[in-house]
């Protein structure tokens, strides 16, 4: 029994010991884990632009601002995906196949888009020579109107505003009639070169265009028009009731010629214009991150005139009109808090952003700290228990062997203390065993040899004396044998 206990003993003290490589390697995990979020954090945000026309001024803006991040290395980039139209850019984001667009609210408005930036204005800009007697829109009533069209949304535009006054365009047949019929509007496309002619021949009664009032197009289109009127005398049309119209076409918006914004001697106009117009606008899904947004309007509008190197267009940037944060959230054309956020210099630091992770860390990295610590208490208790196991089977080792009667069983206690040596040895060198533990291990040690030996010394004199004694008694009986043998 004593032999199965000392078996038992010997396999139960490796299970005993937890080795310090678990809590290496449980370091080594959370320094990985740690490392790895650092690097999740930090990297770039890549946002996916999609814009169009391709060949078109505001896709050579996003180009030129997407390798200005690059080269710059900041925290978001652009992947432009250029399109064949404005309408493609538009659905793009609509289908979530892009993060930020280039829009035209009045061509196609996707349901989740939010405004960053006005890339640029485009107001209806109606030049009409003085004796056409054209002053303001509905003035257009039979009349032959030409238009320079730059983009494919153009006459829808018209056509839409056409339909607020109850007037509409004129089929091919009633076009090429002397006299237009009531409420009818001849529209007849012009190439710009083409537009002195036509006035001069009459065969327009105004023409318009759709561009920014301070853009190369407007202006040519308004000198073009002055060439061919026969006083070289003419009147900007006004398109009144804007606020009536934005409240049925809201993608559209009111837009104020200033006077003189053509130029000349006298200025053109003499007076400030109302019309109407559309906006391109970098719009980008709700779901996007409000950080990533605002830092991308950021560096767009800080960078504006770095970029109006490669893209002219940027000058023509600006930031949509709003009172409050809540007024620019809930407008017409609304804008994404991200964007809002830069222009009301309110963007969040890394605090902000990460504050409930943050928070969830330092709760949950106490609760971990505090289980680290108790398994340092239980490993070292481990330790102890493990050191006090050999000091009790050493202890009970001295008793068995003042009861050892046989050199075989002093042979396997000797076997068993060494085990008992060798395996504190090799754990020696594994952990740390202070010295107050292993003076008591070499005093228990050497108490366990020295009582070995005494057991053997006293096993020899026991069995020599014992030799002694048979070899007496033999010599008796011999010497009482002889005297009969004879």
């Amino acid at each position: 029994m004593e032999s199965t206990k000392r078996r038992g003993t010997r396999r139960a003290l490796p299970s005993l010991l937890v080795r310090r490589e678990w809590l290496l390697v449980l370091l080594a995990l959370g320094l990985a884990a740690t490392a790895a979020a650092v690097v999740y954090l930090s990297r770039p945000t890549t946002l996916t632009v999609a814009v169009g026309p391709r060949d078109g001024a505001e896709a050579a803006l996003m180009e030129a601002y997407a390798n200005a991040l690059a080269r710059g290395r900041e925290d978001v980039r652009l992947k432009v995906v250029p399109l064949d139209d404005v309408r493609d850019s538009a659905a793009a984001l609509q289908a979530g196949r892009a993060d930020l667009a280039v829009v035209r609210p009045d061509v196609h408005m996707p349901d989740n888009g939010l405004t960053l930036a006005i890339l640029h204005d485009e107001a209806l800009v109606i030049a009409a020579p003085e004796a056409s007697e054209i002053e303001s829109f509905p003035d257009l009533a039979r009349k032959r109107l030409g238009i320079v069209v730059r983009h494919n949304a153009d006459l829808p535009f018209l056509t839409n505003l056409l339909t607020f006054y109850d007037l509409a365009a004129a089929s091919a047949g009633e076009a090429a009639e002397a006299e237009l019929p009531a409420g009818r509007v001849a529209l007849v496309q012009l190439k710009p070169a083409d537009v002195t002619a036509a006035i001069a021949e009459k065969r327009v009664d105004a023409v318009a265009v759709i561009a920014n009032p301070a853009s190369k197009p407007a202006g040519q289109t308004v000198r073009a028009v002055e060439s061919g009127a026969p006083d070289r005398k003419i009147d900007l049309v006004s398109v009144p009731d804007g606020e009536a119209i934005l409240t049925r076409f809201p993608e559209l918006q009111s837009v104020t010629i200033p006077a003189g914004t053509f130029g000349g001697r006298p200025k053109r106009p003499d007076e400030e214009v109302k019309t109407v117009g559309a906006s391109y606008r970098l719009m980008a899904r709700g779901a996007v991150s409000r950080v990533a947004v605002a830092s991308a309007t950021q560096h767009l509008f800080e960078w504006r005139s770095k970029l109006a190197a490669s893209a002219p267009i940027a000058k023509l940037m600006k930031a949509p009109d709003f009172d409050t944060t809540v007024a620019a959230t809930s407008a017409r054309l609304p804008n994404h808090p991200g964007a809002v956020d830069y222009f009301e210099r309110e963007q969040q630091t890394f605090l902000d952003r990460y504050e409930d992770y943050i928070y969830l860390f330092a709760f949950f990295g106490g609760t971990i700290g505090s289980g680290i610590a108790w398994l340092g208490q239980r490993l070292a208790r481990k330790r102890r228990e493990r050191v006090d196991v050999v000091l009790d089977r050493l202890l009970d080792i001295l008793r068995e062997v003042r009861a050892a009667t046989t050199a075989h069983e002093l042979d396997t206690i000797a076997v068993e203390t060494d085990e008992l040596v060798a395996d504190v040895v090799r754990y020696a060198r594994e952990r740390t065993i202070d010295n107050r533990t292993v003076s008591a291990l070499i005093l228990a040690v050497d108490a366990v040899h020295a009582a070995i030996s005494d057991a053997r010394r006293q096993l020899g004199a026991a069995e020599a004396e014992t030799r002694a004694g048979a070899r007496a008694r033999t010599a008796r009986l011999l010497s009482l044998s002889m005297p009969a043998a004879e």
